[in-house]
This record gives structure tokens, sequence and C-alpha cells, in this order.
């Protein structure tokens, strides 16, 4: 999925860092909002921008990155912050997975 535009590649930098730093605050504050949840309805979730920033050149390896994007161990996020899901969960996120493919 190719999701780059020449207005966001013209950001400045430093805009940009501030505003993902903004989001990821945001999220650690809002454990109340699962990843299960952001799946089913943006197709991406915590893990996904741990993912895009070992993509953009982080040194860290995966758990480093999930740390720093839960704000703790990822172990203990999901011991203290993520609940089961559930099959109506679940599909939601499949169905919205399936809208990032690009064919």
């Amino acid at each position: 999925m190719d999701t780059n535009s020449d207005a966001l590649d013209n950001l400045p930098d430093a805009v940009a860092a501030k505003a993902f730093r903004r989001l990821v605050r945001h999220l650690q504050h809002r454990h109340d909002a699962q990843n299960i949840d952001l799946m089913g309805l943006s197709g991406f979730c915590r893990n996904c921008l741990a993912d895009w920033i070992l993509d953009a050149g982080f040194e860290g390896d995966k758990l480093a990155a999930r740390e720093l994007i839960h704000g703790m161990p990822q172990e203990e996020w999901k011991a203290t912050r993520q609940t089961p899901a559930t099959e109506e969960q679940l599909a939601r996120m499949e169905a919205s997975i399936a809208k990032n493919r690009v064919d």
C-alpha cells in the first residue's frame, strides 16, 4: 500500500517527529484503546508502529521497538493492559487488514 504523498514528504522532519511522539504518547495514555480494536478500525496498531520504526531505521530489535511504543515491555503491557479478543474483534481485524493489501 502506497500512502506516501508529496505534501507529507515536504513536511519538516521535526514537525513529523513531534506529531509522531504525540501520537505514541496518546496511545500510551489511552491503553483502553485495545490493539485489536485499532486494527479492526484502522488496520494498524501499536505493534505496527513498532514495526514501522524498525523499517525506518530504528537500531533496536523488535522487542525494543515495541517497548518504546508501548512505554513498557510488551509482555508487561499484555499482562496489565490487554484484554482477550472476542471473535467479533478478530473478524473486524481480519476484514480491516484485508483493506491494507495491495494487489
